[in-house]
């Protein structure tokens, strides 16, 4: 039985082009390399090899991937020929055994993608329907050699011409469905195609099959990008843009540029650097950073300059951190991103912001320093909590030295102080952090796990995420804000009330360092809580679209619920007070904490302080808390 992980470690390593060059002669021609067929002996240059992906004979038709050519060039069997390709890509393949025969029960799908990928290149350059995108590639200055390499194409608005030209290679409609190359609500609609009037940029696997689209709307409505849906070959948080074009860039350079969006990747790329991928449009994930951590050892973070990006580098900056990678942010100027950046300065100039970059946790510090969070008691202590569960975070044991180290040297503090904090459990009253779920189509996830379930199929659920307590008041006030939205207005106001007022604060909000509220503290429901008070479209198909499985988990299982609420304004009403009393206990907690770092002309100040908010605990309700989840009358 072959661990599916460790045949994607090897593919992934594979340079389908040098070892196939041992056997046929190939020329570079574009972006592809051509050379004579040697399956049947033909003298034209008919096969075609992707550096990302396959191969394929316009003539014979033979194609697969590079262990398929091992097998029927070499006459190797499966197991033979993943052993042969680990060794030429130097990965060691131990004691495997295949018992699945046959071909890959989701070739279907790759194939399906592949051909639509190719059909809306062809609207793309060659027809009438093509000259908006073709225009505005025009505008944004993307060439067709830079757009070949992506395969980028474009998505007409007519409804009828991807189906009917998918229909007539006999691809059909329950097929073009379960990829997500057509919608339809209910049986009695017609199938409509997902992306209109929209650039589409193919997305490959990391063995370079094609998985789904990401299209970019060109012109108005909303989203402005969509991705394909889960499907039993995609999953976004499964998936990284471009890794497997920038794979073997990324081992060559020993080092990976993690961008945002697409346009990002194809900017640098073309800029010559090679080694950049990006997400799909959500936070980086767990499975993201173990494919990362396989890569290279050092990460670049080039989010863009605004407050959310910074808030998306720091949230990734955690998550690679405790696989052991170095990461480094690059600062860019205001209201740039990697994007406009390099199309104003170059690849050479960006290549003068990577030498510059800084080591995340030196930024954290930077930030803080300049805004002025170390200047007292009560800001230094707050700082310090945003700096602990980053050195928690950092497994290599070098590394968290020197945090712990400059932590210390910035805040003015022992050493020996900070790590008795490291030692303790984190606050009581922080979200605990979701499970993470298993993937959907895989064991454990390791080599030596049991090999995936390869049956083609519809990803399972993830497994519902178990909140902390304290959470309770937060999941209500979404409840209400999904069940009542004409409430959460009201309800944003009075979330932003909650916080604790400490008079003049710093110009550096202590958010940005965290990218979670200081108010809704479980992750997954902070994402919930910033999507429904956004303005945006509050649809169950809009909201979907813009939120992750865990999160569209929790909203559904609040829409399940609707006579949850009985009397909303109420419910808000006891949320937000309860909400109130958390962050009042915590307050509390933090003056206490303070006492060790305080001089002795502080202390009594600090205990006063702390009685004063004894007594607004008190008056708010202290630690009652009356379930908001009343039985339906």
């Amino acid at each position: 039985m072959i661990p599916e992980d460790v045949i994607d470690q090897v593919s992934a390593a594979a340079d389908i082009v040098a070892i196939l060059s041992e056997y046929v002669k190939l020329k570079k021609v574009g972006s592809v390399y051509r050379g004579p067929c040697p399956f049947h002996q033909g003298t034209g240059p008919n096969f075609s090899v992707v550096p990302r992906g396959g191969y394929h004979c316009f003539v014979c038709h033979e194609k697969g991937s590079v262990f398929t050519f091992v097998q029927k060039r070499l006459g190797m069997t499966f197991v033979e020929a993943v052993k042969y390709v680990g060794e030429k890509s130097g990965v060691e393949v131990r004691d495997v055994h295949r018992k699945r025969e046959g071909p890959d029960p989701r070739e279907p799908l790759w194939e399906t993608n592949a051909t639509a990928a190719g059909w809306f290149t062809t609207m793309l350059w060659e027809s009438d329907f093509g000259k908006p995108a073709r225009d505005y590639l025009a505008k944004r200055a993307i060439s067709r050699e830079t757009a070949d390499l992506f395969r980028m194409g474009y998505a007409p608005h007519e409804i009828g011409l991807m189906r009917a030209f998918m229909n007539g290679l006999g691809f059909e409609n329950n097929r073009l469905l379960e990829v997500g190359l057509l919608v339809q609500k209910d049986e009695q609609e017609e199938p409509r195609p997902r992306f209109r009037d929209r650039l589409v940029f193919p997305i490959h696997d990391a063995t370079g099959n094609a998985v789904g689209f990401g299209g970019r709307i060109l012109g108005q409505g909303e989203p402005k990008y969509l991705n394909s849906p889960e499907s039993p070959v995609f999953s976004k948080g499964r998936v990284l843009y471009n890794y497997a074009g920038a794979r073997h860039a990324i081992r060559r350079a020993e080092r990976v540029l993690l961008v945002e969006g697409y346009f990002d990747v194809v900017r640098l790329v073309a800029a010559g650097l090679e080694e950049v991928i990006a997400p799909m449009g959500t936070a980086l994930t767990d499975d993201q950073a173990d494919l990362l951590a396989r890569s290279a050892p050092t990460v670049f973070l080039l989010y863009d300059s605004d407050a959310p990006g910074q808030k998306a580098s720091f949230r990734a900056a955690d998550v690679l951190l405790s696989r052991g990678l170095t990461v480094r942010m690059v600062t860019l100027p205001d209201g740039e991103d990697p994007d406009t950046f390099v199309a104003k300065h170059g690849g050479a100039a960006m290549e003068k912001l990577l030498d510059q970059s800084l080591d995340v946790f030196d930024r954290k510090v930077q930030l803080l320093e300049r805004g002025g969070w170390f200047a007292d008691l009560q800001r230094k202590r707050r700082a310090l909590d945003r700096l602990m569960p980053t050195i928690r975070a950092t497994t290599d044991p070098i590394t968290r030295d020197l945090y712990l180290a400059r932590t210390a040297q910035a805040a003015g503090i022992e050493r020996d102080v900070l790590v008795r904090e490291l030692e303790m459990l984190p606050r009581r009253g922080r979200a605990r952090q979701p499970e993470r779920p298993q993937s959907p189509v895989s064991g454990v996830g390791r080599i030596g796990a049991p090999m995936r379930d390869m049956s083609p199929r519809e990803p399972d659920f993830v497994p519902r995420v178990e909140h902390a307590p304290e959470s309770s008041a937060e999941k209500e006030l979404l409840r209400v804000m999904v069940l009542h939205p004409e409430l959460i207005e009201q309800i944003v106001e009075d979330v932003a009330r909650v916080e604790i007022d400490d008079g003049d604060q710093p110009d550096v909000d202590l958010e940005q360092l965290t990218g979670t509220s200081s108010v809704i503290r479980d992750p997954i429901y902070f994402q919930i809580f910033q999507e429904l008070s956004s303005g945006g479209d509050l649809s169950p198909e809009a909201l979907a679209e813009r939120l992750g499985l865990l999160e569209n988990d929790v909203v559904e299982t609040l829409r399940a619920e609707p006579g949850a609420v009985v009397n909303p304004p109420q419910t808000v009403v006891d949320s937000i007070r309860m909400l109130r009393a958390r962050a009042l206990r915590e307050r509390i907690d933090e003056h206490t904490r303070m006492l060790p770092l305080a001089a002795e002309a502080e202390k009594n100040g600090l205990l006063r302080r702390a009685e004063a908010l004894r007594k607004e605990l008190a008056a708010v309700g202290g630690r009652e808390w009356r379930s908001v989840r009343r039985q339906v009358q």
